[in-house]
């Protein structure tokens, strides 16, 4: 299969997303496939072996069988690139339009698993043209102010403590104009993580993870820096909820729509379960989650790599065949 790989973008995950990107061709070309690399640069440009890419609407890619998106962040993993996808009439690896975009923003996120049932933290919207409005009352402290359409815990701030609110929309709003405020998980709560593969109306779902940090949070440096947090398998949890956790990420998935892939977060507190967030385009990177659990569940990583590929062309067909 002739894959080309897209790595790079205009986001603050730029770096990452480069990372990723070298990951996913590294496991693609150990099993076989004829593999392309195609760099998004920071300025929106698209870069193939030294030459900018021509993208021509019902052109295709470089001639590729399906496209595997390793961007992270906005312009990439929130339904723009996946657009874009569409109009070059070629199959990708991945959510959908709606569902990348969904699932990007953490709103509109937990107010569709909030309809689908799903249990959640509370939260509250913050939106910078009316900051003076969020109540955030009913939340407690200490609270968690976060952009709503960036991921790799990029511009989130810890509130403990009344005063500092005001400071932390200020970091919040210098990356995105939507704000989420969260409560936090339950004291003691494990930050539990599962892997998620498959069409949208069949999932699978990997074995849980447990995130363990040194640090107070899972910020940016533990997610990316070697050593910076382990992740332990299975999960120190109980048989019934790392039978909720399965579950709750499949349900999920299926409620976003999302297709291909995704990472499910949850808080677990002794037999109770919180969806967090679905991440629809996980890192590939040396200290991601999404392959090591595939990989604790028996699936290897080119395997894997190759199982996205085929889900992504087999959607291609599948919606290609419905009469527009």
């Amino acid at each position: 299969m002739r894959v080309a790989v897209l790595g790079g973008g205009r986001s603050s995950e730029h770096d990452v997303s480069l990372a990723s990107a070298a990951a996913v061709r590294g496991g693609l070309a150990a099993a076989g496939h004829d593999v392309l690399d195609v760099e998004l640069r920071r300025d929106g440009t698209w870069w193939h072996e030294g030459t900018e890419v021509a993208l021509r609407a019902a052109g295709g890619l470089l001639g590729a069988d399906v496209v595997f998106p390793a961007l992270h962040g906005p312009f990439g993993e929130d339904g723009t690139v996946q657009g874009l996808l569409e109009v070059l009439d070629v199959a990708y690896v991945g959510s959908g339009v709606l569902a990348s975009a969904a699932c990007m923003d953490k709103l509109v996120f937990k107010d569709l698993m909030e309809r689908a049932g799903l249990a959640q933290v509370a939260y509250a919207v913050a939106l910078v043209h009316a900051r003076d409005e969020v109540d955030v009352s009913g939340l407690g402290l200490p609270c968690w102010v976060k952009p709503a359409r960036l991921g790799s815990s990029v511009g989130i701030v810890k509130v403990k403590a009344a005063d500092e609110l005001e400071a932390a929309l200020d970091v919040a709003f210098a990356h995105d104009g939507r704000v989420i405020v969260e409560a936090s998980a339950p004291e003691g709560a494990l930050e539990v993580e599962c892997s998620v593969l498959g069409p949208t109306e069949a999932p699978e779902v990997s074995v849980a993870g447990e995130i363990v940090i040194e640090g107070e949070w899972y910020d940016y440096e533990a997610k990316y820096t070697p050593g910076g947090m382990e992740l332990v398998v299975p999960a120190r949890i109980s048989p019934t909820a790392a039978a909720r956790v399965k579950a709750l990420a499949a349900h999920a998935f299926t409620a976003a729509g999302c297709s291909g892939l995704a990472r499910a977060d949850f808080f677990v507190s002794g037999e109770d379960v919180l969806l967090n967030e679905l991440n629809t385009m996980p890192g590939q990177t040396e200290t991601s989650v999404y392959g090591k659990l595939w990989a604790a569940s028996g699936l290897a990583y080119p395997d894997l790599l190759t199982r996205l590929c085929e889900i992504g062309v087999a959607r291609y067909r599948s919606e290609r065949a419905v009469r527009h």
